[in-house]
């Protein structure tokens, strides 16, 4: 049975050292220093190539997935600089995630771990509309992140540092890790982002909630669904959950409804915004595709109604590739799914 529990709190964790064919901090400068940064784990992904049980398949595709990855990939091809911060097992599926991501243009702050593994996630597409995901995470490397591996001056020369709920429920250093780098970014006048992204398997309804109201509370901008929203406030809608989380804290809180849209309030205005019509294939990393085209536009200037309209098209786009991020587009591309019936064939 898949282990899906989370690395035991308070595991030692061994000296840093980033990996050394990857960008470190030796080298930057302000000039190039990343606007968004973000921390989590990314682990290998297994994922069957067709319908059907997972003992039927006779094969599996490689990659990677990771929440906080693939908003910083999806960050990257929208033209922003963005930096991952984690730690990676010294083995074949840390090589792969690390030099994936870095392939994207992402800046990879990853700590190879010689003492734990690199996480990994096995993806089953049961029915043409039902994925179903396994982990196999526990006591990984990335659950011994620690606030030591987490480098300030770069969170500190960024735009926006971006969060999750899925790092601090990974283990206790891990949720301090979180802690250390918000408030390395609130100290330093950098805006925090934060998509709830809970994990069921990871950490009971109870304890999340309790986390995620803290993180809400410091955080300036807010990604929820509605059930996700539930664990931190009350509400019969996503218009009023927005609205209590708002009351938290942050200055902008989007409450995503999957192919119904989004609901945002944003500085105080309400706004409702439905989706983009498309055949979806695979619905893992739709929010991450969201989240990464709505920050990448807040940090261009962008009004909210021109964030809104990239994160709805860029999530469209995520669901019609299979894979977690192989989907998200460029900036060239953000057009695509506003052609004409006639406009399809691109020559």
């Amino acid at each position: 049975m898949p282990d899906n529990g989370s690395g035991a709190p308070g595991l030692p964790v061994s000296t840093p050292e980033y990996a050394t064919d990857l960008p470190g901090p030796i080298g930057r400068t302000a000039a190039d220093a990343a606007e968004l940064v973000t921390l989590g784990e990314t682990m290998a992904l297994l994922a069957a190539p067709r319908v059907g049980l997972l003992r039927h398949m006779s094969s599996l595709d490689l990659s990677v997935a990771g929440a906080e990855s693939n908003l910083a990939i999806g960050v990257s091809r929208l033209g922003r600089r963005a930096a991952w911060l984690s730690r990676v097992g010294d083995d074949e599926f840390g090589r792969l995630v690390t030099a994936t991501i870095r392939a994207e243009g992402v800046a990879v702050y990853a700590v190879v771990d010689g003492t734990a593994p690199t996480g990994l996630m096995v993806k089953e597409r049961r029915t043409d509309t039902a994925t179903r995901v396994q982990y196999y995470r526990s006591g990984s490397a990335a659950s011994r992140l620690s606030p030591s591996d987490v480098d300030e001056s770069l969170v500190r020369g960024a735009r926006v540092l971006h969060v999750t709920g899925i790092t601090p429920a990974l283990s206790a250093t891990a949720r301090d890790a979180v802690h250390a780098a918000v408030e390395s970014a609130r100290g330093a006048g950098v805006a925090v982002s934060l998509d709830l992204n809970y994990r069921a398997a990871l950490w009971d309804a109870a304890a999340a909630g309790a986390e995620l109201r803290e993180l809400v509370a410091r955080a300036d901008i807010v990604f929820a669904t509605g059930p996700e929203a539930r664990l931190v406030v009350s509400g019969d809608d996503e218009a009023t959950l927005a609205a209590e989380l708002e009351k938290l804290g942050p200055r902008q809180v989007l409450v995503k409804r999957g192919s119904r849209g989004v609901v945002g309030l944003l500085d105080g205005t309400a706004y409702d915004l439905p989706a983009k019509p498309v055949r979806a294939v695979d619905p893992v990393g739709a929010g991450d595709a969201f989240a990464s085209a709505y920050l990448t536009e807040w940090i261009g200037g962008a009004a909210p109604a021109g964030c809104l309209h990239a994160a709805t098209v860029a999530g469209a786009f995520a669901v019609t590739v299979p894979g977690d991020w192989e989907g998200l587009p460029s900036r060239a591309e953000l057009d695509l799914l506003g052609a004409e019936p006639d406009d399809d064939v691109q020559r």
